[in-house]
């Protein structure tokens, strides 16, 4: 007799990187004097979205927009996604700290400022319900920060950046 144990680690990855994520914008957030009640209040609209389009593997980056009370861009978070990441051997893990340190290199934001959260994907994505196409604040002017790999799994991998004045 014998017996076969099947794991869909994917579908934990896709889990993981969700969660790990959308903590990750509540971090900056909150840590940064921004108000957090749209964000928490919307948390189930964020987490099917990028559930969903992390399955698919149609979700190519997930962008936090902060903006000045006159609509411009004060700056900007991105977290790209990488589905190569990782060695197959099951380790899922987050780096807080490189969110601390850019934390303390952007400070706290005026409590005028508002932001949006906006996703990037691939064409032929499946639909979500109150989710569409989005267009992003121009980066003119503005030097991309790395901080590097901040979420990874066996999978998938989130690498995060800041946006700051030239």
């Amino acid at each position: 007799m014998s017996t076969l144990v099947s794991v869909n680690t994917y579908t934990h990855s896709v889990t993981y990187v969700t969660d790990q994520m959308l903590r990750s914008l509540k971090y900056i957030i909150v840590n940064t004097g921004l108000n957090p009640e749209n964000f928490v209040g919307e948390w189930s609209s964020y987490e099917l979205a990028v559930k969903t389009w992390l399955q698919s593997r149609h979700l190519k980056k997930v962008v936090l927009e902060v903006v000045s009370p006159a609509g411009n861009l004060v700056t900007r978070t991105d977290f790209d996604i990488d589905y190569s990441y990782g060695d197959g051997e099951g380790s899922m893990w987050v780096d807080t700290d490189a969110l601390k340190f850019a934390i303390a290199k952007f400070g706290i934001y005026p409590s005028s400022c508002t932001y949006n959260i906006k996703l990037l994907n691939s064409p032929g994505r499946p639909d979500v319900e109150g989710w569409g196409a989005c267009t992003f604040l121009s980066t003119e002017g503005y030097i991309k920060q790395s901080l590097g790999t901040t979420i990874g799994t066996n999978s998938i991998g989130a690498s995060a950046s800041y946006w700051r004045k030239n």
